[in-house]
């Protein structure tokens, strides 16, 4: 079949599937926008009513802590509703929220709609790793790199056109103008969960897929088995979710997870005012680099799934992107007004922990029930370490007057983090990491 995406192990994306992969789209881009889009606009905010600094950390605490929060709470529902129920519900919070956003008429009423805004992106963050197991076992490569790709997409345009349009519309249009994008996401899933509802009422069979754990895609014990519909997924037990606590594996990725949100989150809610207190650039500028500091994530969605399920190189890239961010954070600790975009670009190479987390949470579980428990473990307790630091940081440049001393914490987290990415680049399941200690699974 030239010409054609089909290999000889999968079907194409879009036969039997073609809602699942819009929806997957969709979310993804819905995801980190909803992040992306508020820090570059502060300063016009703060026209019409003040924000404080401590409401500036609290907002940039926001997304982790919900993330913590929900990553615990969205397995335990999506056992009781199923994952498309509760894309639904999830999907719903975060247009709600973002549409809020735009009318907030102080900084309380801005932080609380931000708070359920990234309630319904906490829980779409757990839910997508499986759904991309469920409707596409047979192309998690490729779905990895498409989904990676658009939160990507999706971080570095909202600072590149939220000042440009709070200019010209207002803030609150820039901020809302994002909640449209959800609504468009939730149309597939609608229509997933009719379709759903009418395979049920047919009770029509659905076959189990066990992935291969020495490479986590492609291979499966029955390819053809895919071709009628997605596979049927497992709600993670109680069983489980406490198995992992009691496990290295699940801990290490936690940590890697963690290291990466730190990096992200921070930047979202610190690097403008950063470059504009040390580099000197303008607030408009600031936004831009922020906007390149997002750009660097872009090949790194492209490239790091293919690096990691094609040649196993989880320690490398873990180990590179450790390195760019102390250099980059290190260009703006000694020289910052030297070359500000470069030392963002350079730190931004640190968005390939965030791709790298996401296989490992496919290719580091044989099945979707274990995948559905460790994708809420590991972003739960990640979330919960990343929810320090914007706030943190905040204080420590309040106390201290200056930015020397959050660069250096921020620069010490990376460091710290280096054992963990090790052991997460161990090729293993939790699964082997259980039988290896305590028998069978």
């Amino acid at each position: 079949m030239s010409g054609s995406p089909v290999s000889s192990k999968g079907r194409p994306l879009w036969q039997g599937r073609a809602l699942a992969l819009v929806g997957i789209v969709l979310v993804a881009f819905s995801l980190r926008s909803a992040v992306a889009s508020l820090s570059p606009v502060i300063d016009h905010i703060a026209r019409d009513f003040p924000v404080s600094p401590v409401i500036v950390g609290l907002i940039g605490a926001a997304p982790p802590v919900c993330f913590a929060v929900f990553g615990l709470v969205t397995p335990l529902v999506e056992r009781r509703l199923g994952l498309e129920r509760v894309a639904v519900a999830a999907l719903a919070l975060m247009s709600l929220g973002l549409l809020l956003r735009g009318f907030a008429g102080d900084s309380t009423s801005l932080l609380a709609a931000t708070v359920v805004v990234f309630a319904g992106v906490g829980a779409g963050n757990v839910l997508l790793p499986p759904l991309v197991k469920k409707y596409f076992p047979d192309r998690l490569g490729v779905m990895m790199t498409l989904y990676s790709t658009m939160m990507a997409v999706s971080t570095f345009v909202p600072p590149l056109v939220a000042v440009p349009v709070a200019d010209s519309l207002g803030w609150r249009v820039s901020l809302g103008l994002w909640g449209g994008f959800a609504v468009l996401a939730l149309l597939p899933w609608i229509a997933l969960l009719i379709a759903e509802r009418g395979r049920a009422t047919a009770s029509a069979p659905v076959v189990d897929v066990v992935l291969d754990p020495t490479d986590g895609v492609d291979d499966l014990t029955d390819a053809a088995a895919v071709a009628t519909g997605p596979i049927a997924t497992v709600p993670a037990s109680p069983r489980v979710f406490g198995r992992l606590w009691r496990m290295p594996l699940p801990w290490a990725l936690a940590l890697v997870f963690g290291t990466s949100s730190t990096m992200a989150y921070v930047a979202f809610a610190w690097l403008p005012t950063m470059l504009v207190d040390i580099a000197g650039v303008t607030p408009a500028t600031a936004g831009f680099l922020l906007s390149l500091f997002a750009l660097a994530g872009l090949p790194c969605g492209l490239l790091v799934p293919i690096l990691v399920v094609r040649f196993q190189a989880t320690r490398p890239l873990f180990l590179f992107a450790v390195s760019m961010g102390v250099i980059g954070l290190g260009g703006l600790l000694l020289a910052p007004t030297v070359a500000p975009a470069l030392w963002a670009i350079i730190y931004g190479l640190t968005a390939i922990l965030f791709p790298l987390s996401l296989v490992l949470l496919s290719i580091r579980a044989r099945t979707p029930e274990s995948a559905v428990a460790l994708s809420g473990f590991v972003q739960s307790i990640g979330y919960a370490i990343a929810a320090v630091f914007p706030l943190l940081i905040g204080l420590l440049h309040e106390t201290t007057g200056g930015w020397q001393v959050p660069l250096l914490v921020v620069i010490g987290v990376l460091v710290v983090s280096i054992p963990a990415g090790l052991v997460a680049g161990r090729r293993r399941t939790i699964e082997d990491e259980w039988e290896a200690r305590h028998g069978r699974w």
